[in-house]
């Protein structure tokens, strides 16, 4: 798996032709397993991922797991209310130590009782005390970088990647007058899907598909005429949609008086690089974070809320009881949707096609990948 693997030779000359030119990536690289191996090794094991929302760990001891590019991690929070990311292996013979997400006041291992405090430090080891190599002290979990951006957990295996608030300073040009870090998560699921990791997060950076797609839901709900879509950042892609007033919490609410304009109603779609996706709107917020499971699964952490206002507000909860209900049956479509053009990458007489201005973003996603491999 070299910079000659067929598949990223198919994407760079892909990437070369000029947007004005541009077809969707070559099938390759959503199928094949090696590209998918590149993705792990250059792509997840480099960048900054999304574990989710910060308010998620409100409290000492909270914690949650995941897996970057096979590497089992904690998230939580610790004794001085700071997060930290820790090694989610125990330093003895190697289980992995906690799952799935809760609190506790310490990390013990299931196979041997290793202890360790929430610093990641060894507490204590049982029957121990004739190994004369042994030291107590010597022995802690092996840290891993953790950020709060904006209200966001984000986490990075390379000790040399430049921090979220330098590589995404950009995205407060642009939205800095929705403070997300105000925003406060509702609910968060986890589900996996059988498709490509890049088809979901491409489906989402374009809303070209949303009138025939969605036309259940939100299809009716923008204009694909007044869509705009700018050239792509450094490290994400975006665009916006004018919506109506269909959904009363995708507007600001009425007690705002800061936003004004169209900023009262614009609906932005944040693809951060490589699998953060966020829809953030003056009301509320949702998100995906994508973690592939080989070229033909994707796991994806799917959660929302709503801005400080529209959760102070007396009917908070019913109108989040219809959004949720509403993003559910959106989720359902884009299901169908992602997973039937994974099965068409599959099909031998398939072939990608032209790209429409109003798939700018996924052009630069495509750029991006080709220019993180080797």
């Amino acid at each position: 798996m070299t910079a000659h693997d067929p598949a990223l030779q198919e994407l760079r000359a892909n990437v070369a032709q000029p947007f004005e030119r541009a077809q969707a990536m070559p099938k390759s690289v959503y199928v094949s397993p090696d590209f998918a191996e590149l993705e792990q090794r250059h792509i997840f094991g480099k960048e900054w991922l999304c574990a989710g929302r910060a308010e998620g760990l409100p409290n000492p001891g909270d914690y949650l797991t995941m897996k970057i590019a096979e590497e089992p991690i904690i998230i939580l929070r610790d004794r001085d209310g700071q997060l930290r990311g820790l090694s989610n292996v125990c330093r003895h013979r190697m289980s992995t130590l906690l799952e799935g997400r809760g609190n506790t006041r310490a990390i013990v291992c299931p196979y041997h009782a290793w202890t360790y405090n929430l610093d990641g430090s060894l507490r204590g080891a049982p029957a121990m005390t004739r190994n004369e190599a042994f030291c107590k002290d010597d022995v802690r979990l092996p840290a891993i970088r953790v950020e709060n951006w904006h209200g966001w957990i984000m986490v990075s295996l390379n000790p040399d990647a430049v921090p979220p608030s330098e590589t995404l300073a950009e995205v407060d040009q642009l939205v800095g007058h929705l403070p997300m870090e105000a925003y406060r998560e509702v609910f968060r699921e986890e589900f996996e899907w059988a498709t490509n990791w890049k088809v979901l997060a491409e489906n989402f950076m374009e809303s070209y598909h949303l009138p025939v797609c969605h036309a259940g839901t939100i299809g009716g709900a923008s204009n694909l005429n007044k869509m705009e879509c700018p050239v792509g950042k450094e490290a994400f892609n975006y665009h916006w949609i004018i919506k109506n007033d269909s959904v009363p919490l995708a507007l600001a609410h009425p007690s705002n008086t800061t936003l004004q304009g169209d900023d009262r109603r614009n609906t932005w779609l944040l693809a951060i690089y490589p699998s953060l996706l966020i829809t953030l709107t003056p009301g509320y917020f949702w998100y995906l974070s994508l973690t592939p499971k080989g070229p033909g699964k994707v796991q994806v952490l799917f959660g929302g809320g709503m801005s400080a206002d529209w959760m102070a507000d007396p009917a908070a909860a019913e109108h989040l009881k219809g959004v949720k209900a509403l993003l559910d049956d959106v989720q359902i479509e884009d299901k169908g949707c992602t997973e039937k053009v994974y099965r068409g990458l599959l099909a031998g007489l398939s072939g990608p096609g032209a790209l429409s201005h109003l798939e700018r973003p996924n052009y630069d996603f495509a750029r991006w990948i080709a220019s993180k491999m080797p």
